[in-house]
Order: structure tokens, then sequence, then C-alpha cells
């Protein structure tokens, strides 16, 4: 049984209900799942309970996957989503001070350094590839797998299956340039080679096939909830693809800021005594940032709910929000999702911004934005007109009845 595939295993299970099988799963592919978990969390606790749901819910629906499935490439998209599911509950707190921590500190060396940068951002950079060469990420650098191995998985020749390689490597460099992190192709795929799988706890494994065997039937109260959300989230993805990748996208534990600056007159500054402090103004951005992404959220939420068609105003969102205020937001654009002729448009066309500017300690002021695929971005400028800025960088605002 050891030597038999992901498939066969799964079909042993699916058939005859072997829990042999579905150990041998857990066994063979714990280590990503709590990897890929611990990266979006960062708590290991909370990152053994997503790997316990990823389980559970391979073990609902190993009836529904296809035999051509890389197992591996299913078990990370699943673990995303988890753990971006999970981000949504009374724990968003934590990980939000747990990032901005790691993100704070300084390395001591130049490869941890590298890494540091990465790990943030890396199952973003993932998503963001199309399922073909995120698979071939997977099984190359997170399992470690030979390219003869990859090509095997995806069921093309090896050439093939390097330039997939190659292609996804370099898409996930221009990711990261983006964001601030330059490295060359190597540095990147030695980085992720070497730290993106770690050994999960001792006895975790043997735990969650315990429970997954169960189907999560002896589960607490959290785990299950999160179990339903999760499968109601992939239940919207096989109905709307595109739709719901804009919603992953948008609930990355990653933040996007972009400062723009331009000649221009300067607006009338706030006394020194009466701005806020640097660490007053850090956590008010926070807040503002991820008040962002759950307004993202409930808008894209109640496209896939209305034909893909985007609210007008924030009283349609009310069965979406719950308790989330209103006070400080403009919806912008409208429309339906599917309109969109470009993913381009989609990254420029603004959905929703801040009323008002805030101004920092140092004199200039920000505006958070939201844009139609679901990003943020914390726009910084000289002065509170952000007009100029918005024009500058090319965004857009679309009329809801496109």
């Amino acid at each position: 049984m050891p030597d038999a595939s992901d498939m066969e295993l799964l079909s042993d299970y699916r058939r005859r209900g072997s829990e042999d099988a579905f150990a041998t799963l857990v066994q063979r592919h714990v280590n990503l799942v709590y990897s890929a978990a611990l990266r979006h969390v960062a708590i290991p606790a909370h990152a053994e309970e997503i790997t316990q749901v990823v389980f559970v819910i391979l073990a609902r629906k190993a009836a529904t996957l296809r035999p051509d499935t890389v197992l591996e490439g299913w078990l990370h998209a699943t673990t995303r989503l988890t753990a971006l599911r999970f981000l949504r509950g009374e724990r968003r707190r934590q990980f939000r001070e747990q990032e901005a921590y790691l993100q704070s500190t300084q390395p001591e060396s130049a490869d941890p350094a590298i890494w540091n940068q990465l790990a943030p951002l890396l199952d973003e950079g993932l998503s963001r590839l199309g399922q073909r060469d995120r698979d071939a990420v997977v099984l190359r650098f997170f399992k470690d797998q030979s390219v003869r191995e990859v090509s095997a998985a995806l069921r093309v020749n090896e050439a093939t299956a390097q330039r997939r390689l190659h292609r996804a490597v370099e898409k996930l460099r221009r990711f990261f340039t983006r964001r601030g992190v330059a490295l060359s192709a190597a540095a990147l795929a030695g980085a992720v080679s070497a730290h993106s799988v770690q050994a999960a706890p001792a006895g975790l494994a043997g735990s969650i096939s315990a429970l997954a065997l169960t189907k999560g039937a002896a589960a607490g109260g959290s785990t299950l909830t999160l179990v339903k959300g999760v499968l109601k989230l992939m239940a919207w993805t096989k109905a709307k693809t595109a739709v719901i990748t804009g919603v992953v996208l948008m609930l990355t534990a990653g933040t996007t800021t972009v400062l723009v600056k331009y000649s221009g007159p300067h607006s009338p500054l706030q006394s020194t005594a009466q701005r806020p402090t640097q660490a007053t103004f850090d956590q008010e951005s926070s807040v503002r940032f991820s008040q962002a992404k759950q307004w993202a959220l409930c808008c894209i939420m109640y496209a896939v709910d209305h034909h893909n068609q985007l609210p007008n105003d924030f009283t349609q969102l009310k069965t979406y929000a719950g308790t989330l205020s209103d006070t400080y937001w403009e919806i912008l654009s409208g429309g339906n999702l599917n309109s969109f002729n470009r993913p381009e448009q989609t990254t420029r066309t603004i959905l929703l911004r801040e009323k008002e500017a805030r101004q920092s300690p140092d004199g200039t002021f920000t505006k958070v934005y939201a844009f139609a695929d679901g990003h943020c971005e914390q726009i910084s400028s000289p002065n509170a007109d952000f007009a100029a800025v918005e024009k500058q960088r090319g965004f857009l605002a679309r009329p809801a009845g496109n």
C-alpha cells in the first residue's frame, strides 16, 4: 500500500472505507498541508486545526475527485481556502499581529531574510497561477519531486513540464518584484525548496486520520463550523470560479502599500500636536485595511448570489456585512463582474475607498482602496486631494449600469 498512488489509495478508501489507505494519504501529505496552513496563520495550534479540517474535507469529497487530480495541488488549494475562511473568524486579530511581527523582524542571515520576505506572499502568488502551473510548482519545489516525476503527474513530457516550471517561476518572480521583493528565479526556487515545507508536530497525522475517518463528526464546534464554511466556499468556487478567485486573492494575509508622490500644491497641514502618533496611525491603518478587505468580500459574495452583479450601495450588503460599519467608506463602481474585458481592468477599477483622507505623523495623507479584483492598497499623497493620484495611477470608476 505505501507504493500505491494517491488516487489508488483514495479509490481504496472510497470503495472499501479503508482506514489504512486514508492514513497513508495523511502521512504522505500532512507536512505539505500543515506548512501551507502555518504560513497563513503563523500560530501552530491554528495550523493544526486547519490541517485537520483539510483532511476532513478530503474524506468528505473523496468520491468527487477526478482520476487525473493532482492531489498535492488540490490539497494546497483547499488549505489556502480553509485558512482564509479561518482568518475571517475571531482569530483575525492574532494573525495580523503575528504577520506584522514577522514583517518587522530583522532576520539574522541572508537565507532566512529571503524567506521571511517571501513567506507572507507565497501562497497569494501561487493562487495567481493557473492550476497546472500551480500543480507543477507544488510538486517540484514543495514535494521535491524530479522533473520526470512532475511530468508523469501532469501527464506531459519532460520538456513540457520543464517549460511549465520555468514559466511558473518567472510569473512568481514578477509577482514578488511588484511587491518590492526583487530576486532571481534561481534564488526564488531555492528559497521555496528549502523552506516551504516543514515537519508537522508529532502525532498530528494520527489524530487527523481518526478525526477525518468520521468525516468530522467527532470534531469540536469551531472545527465543524470551519469545515461547513469551507465546503460552502468550495461549492461557490465550482459554480463561480472567476468570481471566487477574486475573493481568495482579496483575503490574502499580505498587504500592498503603494506610496504615490507627485508635484503639486500642498494642502494646509495639521499642527504637529494635532497629528496622531505613529503607533495610533498604524493601528488605524490596519483597521481600515481590514475593513476594506471585508467590504470587498461582501461585494464579491453579493455578486455570487446576484448573477455576478455588484451592489450599488451599502444597504444591499446588510445580510453580508453583519455589524461592519460603512461610516468611512464609499462605493465607486458597480455593474457585472463578467463585463470586464481584460484582467487589468479589474485591478485598476476602484470598487470602494475611504471617503476622507487621513493625515499621517509625517504630514502626508493616506486612503485605503479596494479594487474589483478583490485586492486592496493603501495609497499615500502629499495632500488630501486624491483626484490627481487616481488619474496618475490610471484608476477607473465604472457606473453601476455597465
